[in-house]
């Protein structure tokens, strides 16, 4: 008899986030009702299991007593995070027992243990964090969202191998589309950090088609996006607050319509739902922090069973696709990107 495939094991910072532990666990009971993963709920099991109903059985819960603090420094949590569900599922992956650690928790932190607990991939000089964003001919990698807000070129030259391999794993792109967000197509235009990263890229191992504006995002011009992580956030709220308002806009529109405009739009609600569906940070669940030896997904901090539930989704597709080992064949044959200079120490 055939041997059934490995099912992936995702260890899940139930304390992190806003909306913890109750959302957390809603959206592990959903991933768990989906089938196909196994789950471990870390954090306060007198908390957690409470939660679970008729999951109790199915869904490990892995007591933690101590939590991070979403607004703790990242220099803090790092230092206090053994004996926390954050640190606690870092560790989880560092020894083999997890295939993938999620939270919705303190982000820096979470970057913060990570670095430390799992170091960098040899030739990466900064870990990314890379955002999946909708357009209008299908979803793009923004690729830093946050991670580094001062760059030098050659971590930005990195972002973007890093950032193809993703889109190759994680969205089935053959051969993606890589740009760098510029102030300009020509490629004269722009500030130093991008015209010297743009002339890395030139020579790297991907198919690299300059500089895209911040007009064509959204247009589809390319499948990943590299930027510094400063600029990245920017977009990366912008687009939030963009879809959160056109949401909005078209819900006051259709309140203050007259009778025959509400009826027309009655009929155009299941269009109207894909549209909110798209837009909306929750459909494409969590980002991984990409360039850590681990699979470590970020997810938002207000996040609601939906988005745990997609973000547990892409951190078995990613943990099933071997992401770490497609983005280290990647780096071979780098040298003229910086990657001599690091040597996975970060």
């Amino acid at each position: 008899m055939q041997n059934e495939t490995k099912r992936a094991r995702i260890a899940i910072d139930a304390m992190g986030g806003d909306n913890a532990p109750a959302e957390i666990v809603a959206g592990a009971i959903l991933a768990h009702r989906d089938g196909g993963v196994d789950l471990a709920l870390v954090g306060d099991e007198a908390r957690i299991r409470p939660l679970l109903g008729d999951a109790a059985g199915a869904i490990e819960v892995v007591h933690v007593a101590g939590e991070i603090a979403m607004d703790a420094p990242a220099a803090q949590a790092m230092r206090s995070a053994r004996g926390t569900s954050l640190g606690q599922v870092v560790e989880m992956v560092r020894d083999g027992s997890a295939d993938a650690a999620l939270s919705a928790g303190n982000s820096g932190a979470f970057l913060a243990i990570a670095l430390v607990r799992l170091r960098t991939i040899p030739g990466i000089a900064r870990p990314a964090i890379a955002a999946v964003l909708p357009t209008i001919g299908g979803p793009f990698v923004l690729c830093d969202a946050g991670a580094n807000v001062d760059c030098r070129p050659e971590w930005i030259a990195q972002f973007a191998l890093m950032g193809d391999a993703y889109a190759k794993v994680a969205l089935g792109i053959e051969r993606p589309r890589v740009g760098i967000i510029s102030i300009g197509e020509e490629r004269s235009k722009g500030n130093q950090q991008t015209l010297e990263a743009a002339a890395l890229l030139d020579d790297a191992p991907l198919h690299f088609i300059g500089h895209v504006e911040g007009k064509d995002i959204y247009e589809h011009h390319a499948d990943v996006v590299v930027c510094d992580g400063f600029v990245g956030n920017v977009i990366l709220k912008t687009s939030e607050g963009a879809g959160q308002f056109i949401s909005t806009m078209l819900r006051e529109m259709i309140d203050d319509a007259p009778p025959i405009e509400k009826v027309g739009a009655f009929l155009l609600k299941p269009s109207f739902e894909k549209l909110r569906a798209r837009l909306r940070y929750d459909t494409y669940g969590g980002a991984p922090l990409l360039g850590v030896r681990g699979c470590c997904i970020v997810t938002h901090g207000r996040s609601n069973r939906i988005a745990i539930r997609n973000a547990i989704r892409n951190a078995v597709t990613l943990a099933e696709r071997n992401l770490i080992g497609t983005i280290e064949a990647s780096l071979s044959g780098t040298l003229a990107l910086g990657a001599a200079e690091v040597n996975g120490t970060g």
